[in-house]
């Protein structure tokens, strides 16, 4: 039974975020009289017997070469079985599957000239849980992601390996046990499968949907640290923001605003505090995250448009049984998309880190000094903060943008690369250091406010704190710090501490 039914070309971004969390899609039957208006005009243009690229040519380079009838069948075999040649390390279940489901949407518009039967095919594999095992490396974002996909059109046409519930089994073995029989591919099929930014949209997509969970977490976060450096939350009143117009500067203030409402400790020291003004890291909290949330917000347009269209070529056009050759393959879309991303998430992760700094600090926290009862004796959060800058840099490094470097193929006929692929599988190891930077930061947080009982914070962050503190006692001497990071960790990951602080925050649609 599939969870969501896909209407192609106007599926919203929450149905795409929910089938990169395991929903099952499934197509809309009104999609099926176009899908097989489609394969029967590319049987039309055959009929004509003159040579259209990818139905009865070669392929890149070689498509002057005439592929006679005869030899139709081999010759999207071949494209499938030369064209698998990815390299590296699995890619991700979730990942893949959204693929899968993109490269549905994308063959259901019937411009792509496949017959129902192979539609029906990648949908039941969907349904029954079999995700072809895709090599991470090896597209370049142009021709359309052709490596990856081309293993996922192997494990159609029973070559190569499938996933089924974490074991891996030969295709052909896969298939049969659900039921299922190895495709034989008609004209223009291999193709099909193969052109397209499918691979590239889902690394891109779930590194937004992470990259979501981890801004979300960080408000929490950066608030409880304003918290517990006795921090002002004058600088996010909103007449100041509304000044500077920025839309994602303005959202973001309101969060922080109604996360630290009513807190007690905010309350003590409204009056007679020697200190003017505090630390960009707190001050400047919705001039840098709301930055990041309009980035995200314009990434996330861009992606979703890319989900909803068609990547293939040729592509055909029934009403006028035409096949027109274009660029819609090249990747350049995903590549500016997967670059903001990754730019949100370093800053995310690197002024998170700036306030475990400052609050380990105790010239600029007043708090004892890395956040310990007995410090010297005891080291505290001095090495966590170390761990916190150690992946922040790491992620300064990833985060230089891969859409601006290009390196020619398939002997310079492809002479322009957008380099999408690569761009954007970096977001979710980013994206998992930042967030490992915001649960330090929870933690660091936390022990800070702990220091300032019996004073509390407002209802959410008390309520976010009491979440960690299920998981994660105060650090009253030094113990394991690991098992406190995993669990923090895990917290900011899962999306359990904003579901804690049960309060409005600013996402994407």
């Amino acid at each position: 039974m599939s969870d969501i039914i896909l209407k192609p070309g106007s599926v919203p971004l929450d149905q795409w975020r929910a089938i990169y969390r395991g929903a099952v899609p499934s197509l809309d039957s009104a999609c099926a009289p176009i899908i097989a208006e489609s394969a029967a005009a590319v049987g039309r243009i055959l009929a004509r017997h003159e040579p259209v690229y990818g139905i009865n040519t070669g392929f890149g380079k070689l498509a002057s070469v005439r592929i006679g009838d005869e030899d139709l069948a081999t010759l999207q075999r071949n494209i499938v079985l030369s064209h698998a040649a990815g390299t590296g390390a699995p890619s991700p279940t979730p990942v893949i599957r959204l693929m899968m489901a993109l490269k549905l949407a994308s063959l259901a518009q019937g411009a792509s000239g496949v017959r129902i039967e192979t539609i029906e095919l990648l949908e039941a594999m969907l349904l029954a849980g079999l995700t072809p095992v895709v090599p991470a490396q090896g597209s370049v974002g142009a021709s359309g992601d052709l490596a990856p996909l081309a293993h996922m059109a192997a494990a159609m046409i029973g070559v190569g390996h499938i996933d089924v519930g974490g074991q891996t089994l030969s295709a052909e073995g896969a298939l049969a046990r659900a039921g299922l029989a190895p495709l034989t591919l008609g004209p223009k099929e291999g193709l099909a499968l193969l052109n397209g930014t499918q691979f590239s949209t889902a690394n891109a997509l779930a590194g937004l949907f992470e990259t979501e969970i981890l801004f979300q977490s960080a408000l929490i976060t950066g608030a409880l640290s304003t918290e517990a450096a006795k921090g002002s939350d004058t600088p996010f009143d909103p007449r100041i923001h509304a000044l500077r117009r920025q839309p994602g500067q303005i959202e973001t203030a309101d969060a922080l605003r109604r996360l630290m409402d009513g807190s007690a400790i905010r309350a003590s020291h409204l009056d007679n505090d020697a200190r003017v003004q505090d630390p960009y890291c707190l001050r400047c909290q919705p001039q840098v995250m709301g930055a990041a949330f309009d980035i995200l917000v314009n990434a996330a347009t861009t992606l979703g448009t890319e989900a909803n269209g068609v990547s293939d070529n040729p592509l055909i056009f029934p009403d006028t049984d035409e096949a027109l050759s274009g660029g819609n393959f090249h990747a350049e879309p995903v590549a500016f998309a997967a670059d903001i991303i990754a730019l949100a998430i370093c800053e995310i992760g690197s002024i998170s880190e700036r306030r475990i700094a400052m609050l380990v600090d105790p010239a600029l926290s007043g708090l004892p000094a890395f956040l310990t009862p007995r410090p010297g004796l005891n080291s505290g959060f001095m090495i966590p903060q170390v761990t916190a800058a150690a992946l922040v840099s790491e992620n300064k490094q990833r985060a230089t943008p891969a859409s601006v470097d290009s390196i020619p193929t398939s002997a310079n006929q492809e002479d322009h690369v957008s380099m999408a692929a690569h761009g954007a599988r970096r977001l979710l190891d980013m994206a998992a250091n930042a967030s490992a930077v915001v649960a330090i930061e929870l933690l660091a947080a936390a022990q800070g406010c702990d220091f300032h009982a019996p004073l509390q914070s407002s209802t959410p962050l008390e309520a976010a704190r009491a979440r960690l503190r299920r998981d994660v006692p105060m650090l009253d001497h030094d113990r394991h710090f690991h098992p406190d990071m995993e669990a923090a960790n895990a917290i900011v990951r899962s999306g359990d501490l904003i579901a804690a602080a049960e309060i409005a925050l600013p996402g994407l649609a």
